[in-house]
């Protein structure tokens, strides 16, 4: 095991925001585990991801470029009979997260709604 002996009135580690944007590029990379690469430089998981949270906020970290997923409809879904007895069906649309999570909702939710729906799910 590798200790680093801090002299002198300094005795946290200072860390470049190049140094940072290269310990998060490596945190990218498809397989890799953050807990990893934060053993291998000598720190916390949490700073990982409190340096990615920060360059993002300060826009030094590039967003990820949106990914285009394959989309399969599925035949309509029956809903319970409405209040007035017809049992006509609705349009259902189902998302499936990157964290494994699935979000279903009929399709003339507000653009808003979903969006906060989708984010309550992913960060939960």
């Amino acid at each position: 095991m590798r200790q680093e002996v801090l002299t002198g009135p300094e005795r946290r580690r200072r860390w470049s925001v190049d140094e940072k944007v290269q310990i998060l590029a490596e945190a990218e990379v498809e397989g890799s585990r953050v807990a990893n690469i934060a053993r291998r430089h000598d720190i916390t998981r949490q700073h990982i991801y409190q340096w990615r949270r920060e360059l993002r906020d300060k826009g030094l970290l590039p967003l990820a470029p949106p990914v285009f997923l394959p989309v399969e409809l599925a035949s309509e879904i029956p809903c319970r009979n409405r209040v007035d007895g017809d049992a006509a069906r609705e349009h259902h649309v189902e998302i499936g997260l990157r964290n494994g999570r699935t979000v279903r909702i009929t399709a003339d939710v507000p653009d808003s709604v979903l969006h906060r729906m989708i984010r309550i799910a992913e960060a939960s």
